[in-house]
């Protein structure tokens, strides 16, 4: 997907290159990070069948999770996990990415790594050598046992400080009672991690109120259901909990077309929105066009979509000299529209 950044009025300003828009990444699954050649050549390597692409039509979430599953296969040595990573960061960093976060739930590639403590450290090694400042975050899943977000949160903590920079929960969040994750998220809040579990992707607003009062979320991934209720927008906006918004990952869903995502509700109510991609690998759009798509589509000035890349730097893990030099970088493309130093206008855009 590569919506037009033609503006639409002919006799107004020419809008700035969203590319050259500073701005931090901060909702990127390790897998649905990787690169379509990438998955083709590993998958090739091992004798697996790359999966096909998600229907254009309404799909389910089984549609998704096989092929996310399969695409998973291919990551098998720490050489992999270091080829994701990196071709990850720099298609971010040509789409103005100052500061990324990566997601991952060892669980899965944990038997061939030999354990969870190996599958994060190739994680964290391949993070440390990304060509942009970058963050790890472990995540459970909502469809294991509580118990099991205990083991990864501690796993996490173990690695606070080197490299793990939040705690999440991930998957299908239909399937789980959110308190029963308190313990985990406390284990981790005491290590000083970010709380930044998915929440309000098939679930209501009521699941967004709990992971705020249960888990005491720092950002919620997705969260969009929480436009429907004012209380729940009081609440986010009141304690200032950011939601990571992935406009192209809701389609294939049925959750939103593109024209009706919440931004504007959201935006108005006072509620942190960062933009992201999820899993472009499986919805196809790079970080400067889920921008694009929001002025494009959503009718965002280049002011608030300033905003939100603000917001994002603001709640991500990046060190505050950092965020400091990024912000000061989003107020120049607001005053004067000049690309990020390093960056070209004209980078294509990441898939």
């Amino acid at each position: 997907m590569n919506p037009s950044t033609t503006h639409p009025d002919p006799g107004a300003p020419a809008p700035r290159e969203v590319r050259g828009l500073p701005k931090a990444q901060l909702h990127l699954h390790l897998t649905g990070a990787m690169r379509p050649t990438t998955l083709a050549a590993l998958a090739a390597r091992d004798g697996v069948d790359v999966p096909p692409p998600l229907p254009t039509t309404v799909g389910t979430w089984a549609d998704f999770q096989h092929r996310y599953d399969t695409a998973r296969t291919v990551i098998r040595t720490p050489a992999d996990v270091h080829r994701v990573v990196t071709e990850a960061a720099e298609d971010d960093a040509a789409d103005g990415c100052g500061w990324l976060e990566i997601q991952v739930d060892p669980t899965s590639y944990a038997p061939v790594f030999g354990g969870l403590a190996p599958a994060l450290e190739a994680v964290i090694d391949a993070a440390r050598q990304a060509p942009v400042p970058t963050g790890v975050i472990v995540a459970s899943a909502w469809t294991r046992a509580p118990e099991h977000a205990v083991t990864l949160a501690r796993l996490a903590a173990r690695y606070a400080g080197d490299g793990v920079v939040g705690f999440g929960l991930s998957n299908d969040e239909r399937h789980a009672t959110v308190a029963d994750f308190a313990p985990a998220f406390a284990i981790t809040a005491d290590a000083g991690l970010l709380a930044v579990p998915h929440a309000g992707f098939y679930t209501g607003p009521r699941h967004v109120r709990a992971c705020v009062e249960h888990l005491r979320a720092d950002r919620i991934g997705h969260g969009t259901a929480a436009a429907r209720d004012p209380a729940t927008l009081s609440l986010l906006a009141e304690r200032q909990v950011a939601l990571e918004i992935c406009p192209t990952s809701y389609p294939p869903f049925g959750v939103h077309e593109l024209a009706t995502i919440p931004l504007r509700p959201l935006l108005d109510a006072g509620v942190p929105v960062a933009l992201a991609t999820d899993d472009p690998l499986l919805f196809g759009t790079g970080l400067a066009a889920q921008y694009a798509i929001c002025r494009d589509v959503l009718g965002l000035t280049d002011a608030e979509l300033a905003r939100v890349a603000a917001a994002s730097i603001r709640h991500s893990a990046a060190p505050q000299q950092l965020k400091a030099e990024l912000q000061r970088r989003v107020d120049s493309w607001l005053r004067d529209g000049s690309p990020r130093p390093g960056t070209a206008s004209s980078a294509p855009a990441a898939c």
